[in-house]
């Protein structure tokens, strides 16, 4: 398996970074956490902007840092994109975007110009200055001249957040489509949890410098012991489904989640592609009765009981991690846990009041 492996110590007066990560190079790997987490500075060190004074740093078996040697950021095949898009002002769209492209032997040059610029839906921009564009747009041409260089990795720190949400909205698909059509590596650096549901594939979670959890975003983002890193309004399932049939007599849009069937809204996507949906931790009311009888839930999935949360004395709830084949997050009162008798293993109906898409997150 392809990955990049990272070990990191660096000490600076009142903060440490400290961390030591495997994830997979290729995807997209969002590094998530609270202002102050050491997000940024993981991503400098990436990068080779920084020298910890302990490094290391192997991507596909490559070493481009360790005790005994130091690969530079310009050597290090690294695409950069920022808050600000940082253009060139005195120069248009094009010459923007060849800046990188020239700057590549051609021998290493595996993506193409006009390639980048069809992805990225820069074709009728080209001959505009950088003024002369919206904030989305000028973000879309930083990406586009960072891939020009032909990156074997992409690293945005925070690209979305000086956007407003229809930006946000405009920009999101661009970068899923650059790692499925370029097949390029991203670490994508935010404090933005919707910006997280809609893009990750691996997750890495770090507090005070430090890493909470790694790992598929399904099994980091339903770890009960991460409500505190995770934040309430997000906490539950993030599920990968595909839509298998629209009937519009109901309004109703059909998928498959893992052999069983959920019911969503009507969506205008394709039968045969997927979705990927959030279950709020809230939305899950649990029973352990095949839900035999009429019932208004139109989802209910057959799960077990994999472990129970911390009770905390004052608390009246606690959260329940199920397994449906992929984890799911049910947070239930305390009440309800001794009524229930809940024991790992034990076979449950998740009954689910809401579904929503990534795309319909608040806050976006």
């Amino acid at each position: 398996m392809d990955l990049l492996e990272a070990k990191f110590k660096i000490d600076y007066p009142g903060f440490n970074l400290d961390v030591e990560m495997r994830i997979p190079s290729k995807g997209v790997s969002v590094v998530f956490g609270p202002s102050g987490s050491g997000k940024t500075t993981l991503l400098r060190c990436l990068s080779g902007l920084e020298k910890p004074s302990l490094g290391y740093l192997k991507i596909d078996g490559h070493v481009w840092q360790d005790e005994e040697s130091f690969i530079p950021v310009q050597d290090r095949k690294i695409g950069l994109v920022f808050q600000e898009s940082r253009l060139f002002p005195h120069l248009n769209i094009k010459k923007n975007l060849l800046y990188g492209y020239q700057r590549t032997f051609p021998d290493e040059r595996k993506l193409q110009f006009d390639e980048v610029a069809q992805v990225l839906n820069l074709e009728n921009l080209l001959q505009r200055r950088p003024e002369k564009l919206s904030g989305g747009e000028r973000q879309r041409v930083a990406i586009g001249r960072a891939l020009l260089t032909s990156p074997k990795l992409l690293l945005m720190d925070e690209p979305l957040a000086s956007l407003d949400m229809q930006l946000k909205t405009e920009i999101i698909p661009f970068i899923k489509k650059i790692e499925k059509e370029f097949n390029t590596p991203i670490v994508y650096v935010t404090h933005s949890m919707n910006e997280v549901l809609q893009l990750v594939d691996t997750m890495v979670i770090l507090k005070a410098g430090k890493v909470e959890n790694i790992g598929p975003v399904q099994e980091v983002f339903s770890d009960v012991r991460l409500r505190e890193a995770i934040g309430d309004e997000q906490l539950g399932a993030v599920l990968e489904t595909l839509v298998t049939e629209h009937d519009e007599s109901f309004g109703l849009t059909k998928l498959d989640f893992m052999g069983q069937v959920l019911h969503v809204p009507r969506q205008h996507i394709p039968v045969g592609h997927s979705l990927r949906v959030h279950i709020h931790s809230k939305d899950v009311i649990l029973s352990t009765l095949s839900p035999a009888g009429a019932t208004s839930v139109l989802n209910v999935l057959r799960a077990k009981v994999k472990k129970v949360g911390e009770l905390k004395p004052k608390g009246y709830s606690v959260d329940i991690e199920l397994d449906a084949g992929r984890p799911i997050l049910a947070t239930i009162t305390r009440k309800s846990l001794s009524k229930l008798n809940l024991q790992p293993g034990q076979p449950i109906y998740a009954h689910i009041k809401a579904i929503k898409m990534m795309h319909e997150l608040e806050g976006l």
